[in-house]
């Protein structure tokens, strides 16, 4: 347990970021797990418009630090590999 003044800050400050990292990541895998259903139902359009927003939500974490850059970029790959798989052209 934190006893120090800038020690309990820290960790009010730890909490604070790793509740608001969650929640990024959490709309993440959710849009993710859309894009899969909507695969799975042959609704190419919906999958691909969902990718977009995958791929905006990735990036943005990456840049606000929830995610490290080859972990989104190792996301962005398997789901535009698996587009390309489902979608034709």
């Amino acid at each position: 347990m934190a006893n120090h003044p800038s020690a309990l800050k820290r960790q009010r400050q730890s909490e604070k970021r790793r509740l608001r990292n969650k929640g990024r990541k959490s709309a993440i895998n959710t849009t993710i797990k859309k894009i899969q259903t909507s695969l799975s139902e042959k609704d190419t359009d919906k999958a691909r418009e969902l990718s977009k927003e995958a791929i905006s939500r990735l990036d943005s974490a990456v840049n606000k630090g929830a995610l490290h850059r080859k972990t989104a970029s190792r996301r962005i790959s398997r789901l535009t590999k698996k587009l390309s798989a489902q979608i034709p052209g």
